[in-house]
């Protein structure tokens, strides 16, 4: 289904683009493979580009949408044994309430993004695997290795959780209203069990945090106050090295060792 023609015009506020791709669409719907029984819950559906492929798969889809006027378009569309819509911001949905084993889609309003990521890895135990689009550059920094120049906190804090793949390239074309990025599909599938569980997670998002906060310097100034040299060199990690040099293990001994003295 085309914004064209739709009658509805896409509001800047809501972070609106809409995908009318069918190339993209079909890649998205095979890269879920959604199945009958399956738990989805698709954040903004707009104007059911993903939404109807989803539906003519599944029994029953779960959607989040905060616009009024698509919310009224799509309770017309489709009875409520197939589609349960939540009116709300998705940064204050409760991805609980749906239940356990969750499959999340969307196409992201690119203006909540990193928010987003956060909410929704706060709900990982629920999950079960995401499918989102984003823009290219922050899928790019969300599947960076540590030492490259887009390894930042996102990747940390993300890859702390989950195991992540880029999947498919987006042009701007492929959207209407054409954004001014590349986007890219994502797929987030939460660790089974966590690699390198913190102690402290508080304590891990603040190690992260402090160590990103400013990116040129070196974890000796990012982190004064919260770590000396000699807890650093204890660790085997060098206080002169800047934040992207390390993978998300040490930042889980530097937040480890500072719980032990706490």
């Amino acid at each position: 289904m085309s914004v064209h023609g739709s009658g509805h015009i896409a509001r800047k506020r809501f972070g609106q683009n809409f995908l009318i791709d069918d190339g993209v669409i079909d890649g998205i719907i095979a890269a879920v493979s959604p199945q009958r029984g399956d738990y989805v819950i698709e954040i903004g559906p707009g104007l059911g580009a993903l939404t109807v492929p989803l539906l003519g798969r599944l029994d029953h889809l779960h959607v989040v949408e905060i616009d009024r006027d698509l919310i009224a378009r799509l309770r017309k569309q489709w009875p409520a044994e197939r589609l349960t819509v939540h009116q709300g911001d998705v940064l204050a949905f409760d991805f609980s309430a749906v239940g356990q084993g969750l499959r999340i889609v969307g196409n992201l309003p690119y203006n909540i993004s990193t928010p987003l990521l956060f909410h929704l890895a706060g709900h990982a135990s629920l999950v079960r695997d995401i499918h989102v689009m984003l823009q290219k550059e922050v899928v790019e920094r969300m599947v960076a290795a540590p030492g490259d120049s887009e390894f930042s906190r996102l990747s940390v804090m993300l890859q702390y959780r989950f195991d992540m793949e880029m999947l498919i390239e987006v042009p701007p074309e492929s959207f209407d209203p054409a954004p001014r990025v590349d986007s890219a599909v994502v797929r987030l599938t939460p660790h089974a069990v966590l690699p390198h569980p913190a102690r402290n997670e508080a304590m891990f998002a603040e190690v992260v945090s402090r160590a990103f906060a400013q990116r040129r310097k070196t974890l000796r100034n990012t982190l004064k106050g919260l770590v000396d040299d000699a807890l650093l060199a204890g660790l085997g990690i060098d206080s002169g090295a800047r934040a992207q040099a390390l993978e998300v293990a040490d930042f889980v001994r530097i937040a480890d060792a500072l719980a032990a003295t706490a």
